[in-house]
């Protein structure tokens, strides 16, 4: 038994290995001309560009006095911008709305991958599924386009697959250079094998015991929001009329007289328009239009039963969290892949930003307007996270900066009798009335899909186009003129932060100088303008006055999408939030009563939305569980600070605490900022009624002990060390 099993172990791993073997020298003998072949096709721009484009309110005027379009798009996703820039590149009359803002559902909260999905090829391959072969190829071949029509948003990027038993090191390899295959001339960089000792040198942090090796393999990265703002803003200059907030609150039908199989006439509903609200200036609006298409992922249903109550179903969303966490848990060039996770999920771990990013999870959901993580999603990955990540690395719940959650707008195929399985790919369906939907799809084959829906709309409402489609090679806004080195001549001629210029530039492309003519000075030697919204971040004030023109009407808009902030910190956009506010209420006329009404709604959107409930409720469910010994030593620097013996701390026991401290350490500048004081109490204050109650103080130690806080300025100010373990094992009761 032992030797019989012995002989088909070996008989398997030698199979394995020439498979891999031929795999690599096949791909390799077939695209060995071809390793940057993704940039081969020409860029153009097309016929009509417009200089500039009309303010978000004159868009709608437009919208509204235009006698008929030939396309009316719904949402503002990438799929439906890319809708847009793919019709308004024919010469046809293309008018686009968005219920919120552009890419504020789930086109902004993606794993940020330009990908074909190496999972959908294993799966392709071990299940021989000609449809996920076809999706993987044909992403792959978007990916390049991609990558090359927008360069100052996207880039290739490195990611391992590490390898921890030897046995599976040539099946991985087998699937990574299939990938490769796979990609054929569009392949951007040639996938390796890597030693134990070279993976550690790529990803130090990366868990060293039994590790056998890595896999490197490429694909894109991107900023997703700013890529899909990218694609509204270019379908504006080639002459579509797009407006965010606008709510389609009804379709206009027409009655008209058609033949039917038997040659008998009757009578058939069909669309000829929507009915819109301007959320923001609360005015009702109509767009006439030969052909409606539906393009709003996850709210794919409530458009078309918003045409026919009747119709069933058709998507299937699920959720999908990512939580970001400091630039320390991974280099900044070097992503990661987790293949097999505890429960068959893959995992992404990837540098971000100059963060790290991971997830996603995949979770069946329920349709909302706000989508949230869940505390066990962040606890799964974080998990997940511990088991790849050297044992010297301490992966605390409180290094947790912020955690969101996207729908992904998963379909049944309503072209099919047989709808018992998932569309993974994109599907195209014309109803009786007309309306057009587009549903699936990923964000790499959005102008794969916008193509194939502006040729179903063509057919189906007899449209005349000027040309074929030409978005293959078309440069995106930003990208015709900018390089690499476009940053050095903001630095040069405006003076501007070295890392201000290089976020400008790679965020904005050849238009980060109209940026940069709205900075002010600084008032310092260096730099000479670009004065930040926040210290530790490259974002400028100069870009909430862009964003206005960029059609950005609410905080939220700001911070999520025309910078990214709240994606990346969501503590440092809440305490960037009063200057966005005081920035946009000068631009936009807000009394105070508004200046309120978004302040309230961004910091809503910041508690359930970003992560900052998530931030909030780790430290408060920390058990307060000290020794004896640990109890006494927290409460006498309790009591230190609160002279009077009351049982809770004031914001003036706190000053006199802080500036008696800084006068026995010889300090010359005894004075505390208010600035601070407030930092220090908000910290603290849980509950936000002005004092530091004994609880807290000991809630707050108890969270830094444990992790779930990871730094903490009232800690440091107030000079308070944490306590060094000892043999005491007996532990006080109380806890939260």
């Amino acid at each position: 038994m032992p030797r019989s099993f012995s002989r088909r172990f070996i008989q398997h791993g030698l199979l394995l290995c020439t498979s891999a073997i031929g795999t690599g020298f096949l791909g390799q003998y077939i695209l060995q001309k071809n390793t940057l072949n993704a940039y081969n096709h020409p860029l153009h721009k097309p016929a009509v560009w417009l200089g500039d484009y009309p303010s978000r309110e004159a868009q709608i005027d437009i919208m509204s006095k235009e006698a008929e379009y030939d396309i009316v798009v719904i949402g503002g996703g990438a799929t439906g911008c890319g809708v847009a820039v793919d019709a308004a590149s024919r010469g046809l009359k293309v008018a686009l709305v968005e219920k919120y803002d552009f890419s504020s559902g789930t086109s902004s909260r993606s794993t940020k991958l330009i990908h074909g999905g190496v999972r959908y090829l294993q799966k392709a391959i071990l299940q021989l599924d000609r449809e996920q072969y076809h999706m993987v190829k044909e992403a792959l071949s978007e990916r390049g386009n991609l990558l090359k029509i927008a360069p100052h948003l996207s880039y290739p990027l490195p990611i391992m697959l590490p390898v921890y038993k030897w046995y599976l090191l040539p099946y991985y390899y087998a699937g990574i250079k299939a990938y490769d295959f796979v990609s054929g001339r569009q392949l951007l960089r040639w996938s390796y094998v890597i030693s134990k000792n070279k993976a550690l040198e790529l990803f130090p942090m990366l868990k060293k015991e039994k590790l056998v090796g890595a896999i490197v393999y490429y694909d894109g990265q991107h900023n997703d929001a700013r890529m899909n703002i990218a694609l509204a803003f270019t379908a504006a200059h080639m002459g579509a009329n797009v407006a965010n907030h606008c709510t389609v609150t009804e379709f206009i039908h027409e009655n008209i007289q058609v033949n039917n199989k038997e040659g008998q006439t009757e009578t058939k509903k069909i669309i000829r328009g929507i009915k819109c609200l301007d959320r923001y200036r609360n005015k009702e609006f109509s767009i006439r239009a030969k052909c409606v298409v539906n393009a709003t992922g996850p709210y794919t249903d409530v458009i078309r039963q918003l045409d026919d109550s009747s119709v069933p179903k058709i998507c299937q969303p699920s959720a999908g969290v990512h939580i970001v966490l400091p630039d320390y848990y991974s280099p900044n060039n070097m992503g990661l892949l987790d293949p097999n996770t505890s429960d068959g999920r893959v995992i992404f771990f990837l540098p971000w930003q100059k963060h790290t990013m991971a997830g996603t999870t995949d979770t069946p959901c329920e349709i909302t307007d706000y989508p949230s993580p869940m505390a066990e999603d962040v606890d799964f990955i974080l998990g997940e996270i511990k088991n790849y990540l050297s044992s010297d690395v301490e992966v605390r719940r409180g290094d947790l900066l912020a955690a969101w959650s996207g729908i992904r707008p998963l379909v049944l195929n309503p072209n099919k009798k047989d709808t018992q399985s998932i569309a993974r790919n994109h599907i195209i369906h014309v109803s009786d009335s007309g309306l057009v939907t587009i549903g699936g799809g990923k964000w790499t084959t959005y102008r794969q899909m916008a193509e194939e829906t502006v040729d179903r709309c063509i057919q189906s409402a007899n449209l005349e186009p000027k040309n074929d489609c030409i978005t293959k090679g078309l440069v995106l806004s930003g990208g015709e003129k900018w390089s690499p080195t476009s940053y050095i001549r903001l630095v040069q001629d405006y003076g501007i932060e070295t890392e201000v210029a290089i976020h400008l530039s790679n965020t904005y492309g050849d238009q980060a100088n109209k940026v940069a003519d709205l900075s002010i000075l600084t008032g310092k030697r260096w730099p000479v303008v670009g004065k930040r919204l926040h210290e530790e971040f490259p974002y400028i004030e100069a870009e909430v006055h862009y964003a206005i023109k960029e059609y950005a009407r609410t905080a939220v808009d700001i911070l999520a999408r025309r910078t990214r902030l709240s994606f990346l910190n969501v503590i440092a956009a809440d305490e960037a939030l009063p200057c966005v506010i005081q920035i946009m209420a000068k631009e936009l006329n807000w009394n105070e009563k508004k200046q309120k009404e978004e302040t309230d709604r961004a910091k809503t959107f910041l508690l359930r939305e970003m992560g900052l409930n998530l931030k909030r409720d780790m430290r408060r469910n920390v058990p307060i569980n000290f020794t004896r010994e640990e109890m006494r030593y927290y409460m006498k620097h309790f009591r230190q600070i609160d002279v009077e013996n009351k049982g809770f701390l004031t914001l003036s026991d706190l000053k006199r605490h802080l500036q008696r401290m800084k006068i026995s350490n010889s300090t010359t500048d005894s004075d505390i900022s208010p600035e601070e004081l407030r930092i220090l109490m908000h910290e603290v204050d849980q509950n936000q009624n002005g004092i530091i109650e004994t609880e807290e103080f000991l809630q707050l130690m108890s969270a830094i002990n444990t992790g779930a806080v990871s730094t903490s300025h009232f800690i440091k100010a107030a000079r308070i060390a944490k306590i060094k373990n000892n043999s005491m094992v007996e532990r006080s009761g109380g806890g939260v």
